[in-house]
Order: C-alpha cells, then structure tokens, then sequence
C-alpha cells in the first residue's frame, strides 16, 4: 500500500480539516509515493521512538501529537527536535500527526480514556454543530420536476443515503410585470395568478453558493423567489466524553481506580475528598474550561491534564471536582489507534501495526 492511500483513509475517517486552525495534522515527513512498510503508533514522536521503529521495521510512525509545530530555523543532526527529524529523514520514515482531528472523532482519544476507565452509557461532553441550510424555492407546478432533476444532477438535496429529497406543496402565485419586465407567464401591467409549487429541500452549508447558482440558471422566472434559512444540527463528533461508573465509588477508589487502569503512578485531586463518583467526564490532553459544562451536565468530577494552580483554586471554590490525570494520559491512544487502523486498513494493507512501547512522559514521579 502506497503512503497516499493510507493518507486518503485516514483523512476519510478522521477527516484533517476537522482538526483546529492551529493545528499541524496530516503528513508532516515522507514521500506520498512511497510504500507502507510497517506502522507504529506512538503519541509523541521522540528519538527513542525513531529507534524503535527502525528496530522493527517499520517506515511509518502515526503520532498524535505533531513534532513540526512551531517555526524551525534549522535541521541538523545535533539538535533538539532536529535530531528527530534529521533521523527520520536518514532512514526514510515517514511521519503522520492526527491530533485535535483525532480528539474530536466519537472513537477518538477521549472516546479510548473512556473505555479504559470503563465508563457506561458514554456520549460526546460537546458536540460539534454543523450549519446547513433549509432552502424553498417557488416555481410554476409545470416546471418542477425538471427544476428538481437539474438540482439532484449536481449532488443538491441529498440526505445520507437517499438523493432528489425534496418536499413539494402546491399553491398560487400572483405578480403583476411592470416597467422593463420580460415575463415568462402573463401580460405586462395585469395580475397573473399562477398555479406553482413550493420546493423545500436541505443543503449542506458549502452547497449554498451552487444552490443560488443552479436556481438562478434553470428557473424559468426573470427573478425567482427563494430562500436560505440557516439551522444548525449536532454532529456525532466533539470534545471531551460523559459517562457512569457501573457502580458508585469514593474518591479515593476511584483515584486508584485511574491510576490502575491508566498505569499513572502520580494523579492530583481538586475537590470534595468525601464525595460520592458515579457520573465521569473527561478532556484528555489540556481541557481546563470544560469543568464548569461537565458539571451542568451532572459529572461528579472532571478528568483533563495540565490544570494551572489558579484554575484549580476556581474549581475549588466553585465546588467541583477535578482530577489531574497529566497530560501523557492520553497514551492510551497507541492501542487505540492500532485497533481503528486496524479495522480501517482491512483488505488493504498486509503488513505490521505496532504500538510503541517507549514511555514518552517527560515527567519523573518520587
């Protein structure tokens, strides 16, 4: 399997556009034309990690988070994150980011924290919204259906699996041309009532301007009457995972509870020590500002990384409950990520996918 057919599935399932502006995803070193050899997966990309890859073979590292992020005056073969990239370079590795894309994605990072806490009944903190567009257009009733035909040609009104969706109601229209007018029905400077159809159909949001255009060009009316009515809808994408415990803990159970099923020898607790945890919510990563949305929802206590002694002082007084699980929480993604490309690249890619097994947590616990 070449490198840009991996790069098309991945971007089909955890699409790079639905990664933040900031954010550096996609293929980051490597060729397009070149074969797949071997995929690891990893959630930093260190030089230990490149050795490891060389070690078993393997010319494709997945990481989540991106090496190249910030601005880089040199690369050479003694310095810092340019030993990295020197290295990968060298010995032709190519290296793939999916990080914020893959935090959004309902099987993404935080959907794996979820499962390795065992949570039940999880659903999305903060779902993603889309904007699309209720469109209605009026139309003589004989014009219609070749109105409709011209539209679905061009993939308008198309919902999931299902084309040439539209909704019609059937009414009177009235206008009297005046002036300049080239009236396709009625006589200049009369009413006319004509028998016309409603057409109601949805658009995505990126269709609107091919929508105007195609209504512009195959209406028969010198000025056709339409409408764009803008509405949002949830996607089944988003931040952050809400879930229950399939039991009530104390805090210091489920404390230890994380520990084990994270394998973390050190986690920091904000909050009420005596309080009762059944309903979880988590941010993996650096998710301090959801707190206050997951306890609108019902969480006893908020799981993210990286919360600042300020922010843990707010949660505090507010009454919330916070757990610090760091940030390298988050490498539960390497077997995670394994088991998706697994499923992902079935029929399509016969060689290996490993996990890294190199602890990239810059921390030392003592």
């Amino acid at each position: 399997m070449q490198l840009k057919t991996l790069l098309d599935i991945l971007n089909e399932h955890v699409p790079f556009d639905s990664a933040e502006s900031w954010d550096n995803v996609g293929l980051l070193i490597g060729d397009p034309s070149s074969d797949v050899l071997g995929i690891m997966t990893t959630l930093d990309c260190t030089a230990d990690v490149v050795d490891e890859a060389i070690k078993k073979e393997c010319n494709t590292i997945v990481a989540h988070h991106p090496l190249i992020f910030k601005g880089m005056r040199s690369i050479t073969a003694n310095d810092g994150y340019g030993h990295i990239i020197y290295k990968l370079i060298q010995h032709n590795i190519n290296l793939i980011a999916l990080h914020t894309n893959l935090d959004v994605h309902p099987r993404g990072v935080n959907a794996m924290l979820a499962d390795c806490l065992q949570l039940q009944d999880t659903k999305i903190l903060l779902p993603e919204t889309a904007t699309y567009y209720k469109v209605q257009v009026y139309i003589p009733e004989e014009n219609a259906a070749s109105f409709k035909l011209q539209l679905a040609a061009q993939g308008i009104a198309t919902e999931g699996n299902y084309e040439h969706a539209f909704f019609n109601t059937k009414g009177e229209g009235q206008f009297r041309p005046v002036g300049d007018a080239q009236p396709h029905i009625g006589r200049m400077n009369e009413i006319e009532t004509v028998c016309e159809t409603k057409i109601e159909f949805m658009i995505e949001a990126s269709q609107q301007s091919l929508t105007k255009s195609l209504i512009t060009q195959h209406h028969p009316y010198e000025t056709p009457v339409f409408d764009f009515i803008p509405m949002q809808k949830e996607c089944h994408s988003g931040l952050g995972m809400i879930g229950t415990l399939s039991e009530a803990m104390t805090v210091e159970e489920f404390i230890n509870h994380v520990k084990k099923q994270l394998d973390m020898p050190s986690i920091r607790f904000i909050g009420d020590s005596e309080a009762t945890i059944k309903t979880v919510a988590l941010v993996g990563g650096s998710g301090i500002g959801y707190e206050s949305s997951a306890a609108q929802q019902g969480a006893d206590i908020f799981l993210t990384g990286d919360i600042k002694h300020h922010d843990a002082l707010d949660a505090k007084i507010a009454g919330m409950n916070l757990l610090d699980i760091n940030h390298y929480s988050e490498h539960v993604m390497k077997e995670g990520l394994v088991a998706l490309l697994t499923e992902w690249l079935t029929n399509q890619y016969d060689s290996s996918i490993y996990a890294s097994t190199v602890n990239t947590d810059p921390y030392q616990y003592m």
